[in-house]
């Protein structure tokens, strides 16, 4: 027992429970057993278990610590996570709980990979989503985060990220992309484009905000991901020989650095070798650092514009190299 109540989630519910024996008399409002799944109600704001979820939904260091998100659950994502979860033959519990409104039903089989399953109204709810409405609020789900990611920033082992990245031929890096929407429609299109993971440089937000979980539909828990700085990507690069490439508009204001255009000749130079790609945010470009350690490259652009959003550009860069790269030996993630 002392061994399962060291987690957050089981230090939430045990004060939850805690209250409720202690509440002269009123019907508790939450109860745990730790023997089997159980469906019980909260009724308040101010139950622990609520405040815990709160903190997972407003706090990126407090997820990570936690290595548990929170997530407004519809039947597409919910679907598509768990598709993924059972590809990669995780254990059977992928949320610890599972948040419904009273009469309330989950999709897609979610409450069977559930550890516990609370009911509650519509103000708390509210709380728990952090929206006006819940009408459009099918379930909250807290869910765990995957084993394949890893914030090289925490007490974890370093290299052990290297071990993540299975035999990796081709990594998206992401540089300073700060919008979650961006982040999330990233991951998901480098899933689909079967890439081999997604490195996170400084800058970047929370793959495992809210927003971020919906962009990505579940691949998120595909991929591995990697949040770290730009000594442990070079550390990458060494051990597995990675070409470095770096998106860029074609006009270089300094033209301090030559930029080639996205063609196959381009990936004729580096064919069979692995591949690293960074993506800038749009407002802000580039770092430094990927400047200095990047070959640029373009998308030829016919029009009047100078750049893409990044998750457009991202989509092309993803997409084409995919084709570039297809006669080269390729180990699928």
């Amino acid at each position: 027992m002392a061994a399962v109540m060291c987690s957050p989630f089981a230090a939430a519910a045990a004060a939850a429970v805690a209250v409720a024996a202690g509440g002269g008399g009123r019907e508790p409002q939450f109860s745990f057993r730790w023997a089997g799944k159980e469906e019980r109600r909260i009724t308040s704001v101010s139950n622990p278990l609520v405040k815990h979820c709160v903190r997972l939904r407003l706090s990126s260091s407090y997820r990570r610590s936690s290595r548990s998100s929170s997530s407004s659950a519809s039947p597409p994502s919910c679907t598509e996570i768990l598709r993924f979860w059972k590809l990669k033959d995780r254990e059977s519990s992928i949320v610890d709980c599972l948040f419904l409104l009273d009469g309330g039903e989950a999709s897609g089989g979610l409450d069977d990979y559930s550890n516990s399953v609370v009911y509650t109204n519509p103000t708390v709810m509210k709380k728990l989503s952090g929206m006006q409405s819940v009408d459009s609020t099918e379930a909250i789900a807290v869910m765990k985060m995957p084993k394949s990611f890893y914030d090289l920033e925490s007490d974890r082992e370093e290299m052990a990220f290297l071990s993540s990245f299975n035999s990796p031929y081709r990594i998206l890096v992401l540089d300073g992309i700060q919008d979650p929407g961006n982040l999330g429609t990233l991951i998901r299109t480098a899933c689909a484009f079967n890439w081999d993971g997604i490195y996170l440089l400084p800058g970047c937000c929370d793959p495992f905000n809210e927003k971020a979980l919906r962009a990505a539909r579940g691949a998120s828990f595909q991929l591995p991901i990697v949040s770290g700085n730009w000594s442990h990507l070079m550390t990458l690069k060494t051990e597995f020989d990675m070409k470095m490439l770096a998106g860029h508009p074609e006009n270089n204001d300094d033209g301090s650095k030559s930029i080639s255009l996205l063609s196959q000749e381009l990936a004729d130079t580096f064919a069979g070798k692995p591949l690293c790609l960074v993506l800038g945010s749009e407002g802000n470009g580039l770092s430094k650092e990927t400047l200095e350690n990047c070959d640029l490259v373009s998308i030829p652009m016919e029009g009047m514009f100078e750049s893409l959003n990044v998750s457009v550009a991202g989509g092309i860069f993803l997409f084409m190299y995919g084709l570039y790269m297809k006669d080269s030996t390729f180990n699928e993630f």
